[in-house]
C-alpha cells in the first residue's frame, strides 16, 4: 500500500530535517518523556549518543518493556520523540507515528490429550510430557477426530531444489508428521540443500505454513536436539502458557486448524507400531525421490483454548526521498522486551525487571543514530529511509509481519531491509558477522565498506540454528525483498577471539535475565563501526538506483522477481 500523503509531505520534511541539527538541544527537552534532556545529540553516528539511548532504553523506568503495559507507552512515546526531534515524518496509521498490531491471545488448556491409534492399540499423548499443541485460528475449540496419519519426510516444496516431498499425496483431512530442519542435514550431506546450515524449509514455521497450503487438518513435527539445535524443554516451555499472534485475517500466511510437535521418543514408538524404522525412513526422507508413507495410525483430539483480543504498537518513521520518495530502504530493530515480574522485585530483593539493554535497546537505539546522520547528511537522500521500530518479536516476529502485510510503502518498491538485533557492544573486531551469509546482493555493497574498515565478512557460529530465519527481518525476506542482518563479530581487535568468546559467553548467561542491562563500561567504538557500515549499505542504496535481489538459488529470489515484474521494473 503506497502512502499518498509522502509527496506532498515532501516539502515540510525536507525543512524540518534541515532544521533539526539546530534544535536538537531544545527539541530534546521538549519531547524526550525521560530524563535524557541534558544530553546534547550529534548529527554523527556517537558512543555517547548510542549510549544514552541504550541506557534510557533500558531504564528500569520504561520496566522492560513489555507489549501491553506502562513500558510498552514509555517505550513508543520515547522512539516517535526521538523520531520527531530529528525530523522524520510520521509513517503510522492515519499520519501518525503509531501502526496498531492488533493480535490474538490464545492459551491452550494443557490438560488436553492427543489420542494415538495404531494398530498395536489406542494411547493417549500427554501435553507437556508426550507433545505440544497448539491453533493459531483465534477459535476456542478445535476438534479432529480419527485424523489419518502420513509420514512427509521434511515436508518440503522447494521448486528450485526440486525437491516435494508432498508429491502425489492428498493430505486433506489428514494429520502429517514431519521432520525437523531440511534435507542433507542428519545425513551431512552438502549436496542437499546447503548441507549443514539450516534454509528457510527447515523453520518449523514454514513447514507447519506448507502443511496448511496443501490443505492438511493438523501437523506434528518430530522434535530431536540436534536438528532443532534446543531440547525438548524448550519447546515444551515455549508452548505452553499464553501464545500471541495476529488476528487471522491479517495475516497473508495460510493456518492450520492445529498444530504441533511430538517427542523422538513419542515418533520412534509410532513409527515401530507400523512396523517402521525412524533412523531408517530419516534416511530415506534425505533422498531425492521421498515418497509420503502412510503410518496406518489415526489421531484424534479435542482442543480447547482460551482467546482474546488485544493490540500494541509499531512505531513509523519517514525522511521522503528527494527524487524518488515511493522507493524506500528500511532499518527495522524490534522496541520490546520481557517486562518485569509483579512488583519488579522478587521477595528476597532480587533485580526482576528484564532491561533488555542488548536485546534490543541497542538495535533501537541503533537505526535512531542511523536515521539523525541520514536526516542531517547532505545532500539529502534520492529515495525515501523507513526506520521502523516493532512490537511483539519476541512473541513470534508478529509487529513486523503486522508490517509485511500493511507496509508504509508498497513492499515492490523497498529496496531492501537492514535489521539491528542484539548489537555486539564488546569493542571493535576484524569480523563483520552475516548472519545467513550469501542470502543476497546487500552483502556485495556492506562488503565495500566492511573492507574499508579492514573487516572480514564471516558466517555465524552456528549455521545451523536456523538464526536468519529467528528475526525480523525474516517477515521481509519471505515477501521477497533483500534483508540483511549483520552485526560486529568475536574477533577482536584487543584480545582477538578468546576476549570475544568470553564476551559472548558472558552475555549467554544475561539472555533473557534481569541482568541484560546497560553498563557504562561498554566499548562503544566497535559497535559504531558497525552503524557506520550500515548506513553506508542504506546510502549506497538511497543515492542510486539499484535494485539488489537474492542469489539464485535463494528460495526468497521467486517472490522477488515476482513483486518487481508486477510493479513494472525488471
Amino acid at each position: 500500500m503506497r502512502r499518498p500523503h509522502l509527496m506532498l509531505a515532501l516539502p515540510a520534511a525536507l525543512v524540518l530535517a534541515a532544521c533539526g541539527a539546530q534544535d536538537k538541544a531544545a527539541d530534546t527537552a521538549a519531547t524526550s518523556p525521560t530524563s535524557d534532556a541534558a544530553h546534547t545529540f550529534s548529527p554523527e553516528i556517537t558512543g555517547a549518543d548510542f549510549g544514552e539511548l541504550v541506557k534510557t532504553l533500558a531504564s528500569d523506568e520504561f520496566e522492560g518493556r513489555a507489549p501491553g503495559t506502562v513500558g510498552e507507552e514509555r517505550t513508543v512515546e520515547y522512539i516517535s520523540a526521538q523520531f520527531q526531534r530529528i525530523g522524520l515524518q510520521p509513517g503510522g496509521d492515519n499520519d501518525s507515528w503509531y501502526q496498531t498490531v492488533p493480535m490474538v491471545e490464545t492459551t491452550a488448556d494443557e490438560s488436553t490429550v492427543l489420542k494415538l491409534t495404531t494398530a498395536k492399540g489406542a494411547r493417549d499423548l500427554a501435553f507437556g510430557r508426550d507433545m505440544v499443541l497448539g491453533t493459531r485460528t483465534g477459535k476456542p475449540q478445535i476438534e479432529v477426530a480419527d485424523s489419518e496419519l502420513v509420514f512427509v519426510g521434511y515436508g518440503v516444496d522447494a521448486p528450485e531444489q526440486n525437491w516435494n516431498d508432498y508429491a502425489g499425496l492428498d493430505v486433506k483431512g489428514k494429520t502429517v508428521v514431519i521432520l525437523v530442519n531440511d534435507p542433507g542435514f542428519h545425513a551431512q550431506d552438502a549436496s542437499l540443500f546447503e548441507g549443514e546450515r539450516m534454509t528457510y524449509y527447515g523453520r518449523w514455521t514454514y513447514k507447519f505454513e506448507e502443511a496448511a497450503r496443501k490443505g492438511a487438518a493438523a501437523a506434528l513435527i518430530v522434535h530431536d536436539t540436534a536438528g532443532a539445535s534446543y531440547g525438548w524443554d524448550v519447546v515444551k516451555n515455549s508452548w505452553s502458557g499464553a501464545q500471541f499472534d495476529l488476528r487471522p485475517q491479517d495475516d497473508p500466511e495460510p493456518r492450520l486448524p492445529a498444530q504441533g510437535w511430538i517427542t523422538g521418543d513419542v515418533a520412534r514408538a509410532l513409527f515401530a507400531d507400523a512396523g517402521l524404522d525412524l533412523d531408517a525412513q530419516i534416511q530415506a526422507a534425505n533422498q531425492r525421490g521421498f515418497k509420503p508413507v502412510p503410518l496406518n495410525a489415526k489421531v484424534s483430539f479435542d482442543l480447547k483454548s482460551t482467546v482474546a483480543e488485544k493490540s500494541s504498537r509499531n512505531v513509523v518513521g519517514i525522511l521522503p526521498g528527494t527524487q524518488a520518495p515511493d522507493e524506500a530502504i528500511l532499518y527495522l530493530a524490534h522496541w520490546d522486551h520481557l517486562g518485569k515480574h509483579e512488583g519488579g522485585q522478587s521477595d528476597n530483593g532480587e533485580d526482576t525487571i528484564y532491561n533488555g539493554a542488548i536485546d534490543n535497546a541497542t538495535g533501537v537505539a541503533g537505526i535512531i543514530e542511523i536515521a539523525e546522520k541520514f536526516a542531517t547528511a547532505e545532500p539529502k537522500p534520492k529515495r525515501s529511509l523507513v526506520f521502523l521500530a516493532v512490537t511483539l518479536e519476541e512473541s513470534g516476529l508478529l509487529g513486523s509481519k503486522y508490517y509485511v502485510a500493511q507496509p508504509s510503502i508498497d513492499l515492490a518498491q523497498t529496496v531492501g531491509v537492514i535489521n539491528l538485533d542484539a548489537m555486539s557492544v564488546a569493542g571493535p573486531s576484524r569480523d563483520f558477522v552475516v548472519t545467513g551469509k550469501g542470502s543476497s546482493e546487500l552483502e556485495d555493497i556492506l562488503q565495500t565498506y566492511a573492507g574499508q574498515q579492514n573487516r572480514t565478512l564471516v558466517e555465524e557460529g552456528n549455521p545451523a540454528g536456523g538464526y536468519y530465519f529467528r528475526s525480523d527481518h525474516f517477515n521481509f525476506a519471505k515477501a521477497g525483498v533483500p534483508a540483511l542482518y549483520a552485526k560486529g563479530g568475536n574477533d577482536l581487535i584487543e584480545g582477538g577471539t578468546a576476549a570475544g568468546k568470553a564476551a559472548s559467553d558472558d552475555y549467554a548467561t544475561r539472555y533473557h535475565q534481569p541482568g541484560d542491562e546497560y553498563n557504562p563500561d561498554w566499548n562503544l567504538d566497535g559497535v559504531v563501526q558497525d552503524l557506520e557500515a550500515l548506513y553506508g549499505v542504506g546510502r549506497t542504496l538511497a543515492d542510486g538506483d539499484r535494485w539488489p535481489n537474492w542469489y539464485d538459488g535463494n528460495p526468497f529470489k521467486a517472490a522477488r522477481d515476482a513483486a518487481r515484474g508486477q510493479a513494472g521494473t525488471p
